[in-house]
């Protein structure tokens, strides 16, 4: 993830993270139902989209850290 990404994601709200958070767990199910059925033209999608959820897991739990 490009770090401009990144501090964008950081200044977000609570509402703005968890909406972002639905879309990609619902981008991650397409892609592994698609996926079970032919292989897809790029299997690093998916690690990019787990990667991204744990990031807006992390920035979710800071915030209510603090």
């Amino acid at each position: 993830m490009k770090s401009k990404n990144w501090n964008e994601m950081k200044n977000m709200s609570d509402a703005e993270l968890n909406v972002k958070l639905a879309d990609f767990k619902d981008r991650l199910f397409k892609l592994r139902f698609r996926h079970s059925a032919s292989p897809l033209k790029n299997g690093l999608e998916l690690r990019m989209l787990r990667r991204n959820i744990a990031r807006v897991k992390t920035l979710l739990a800071q915030k209510q850290a603090n």
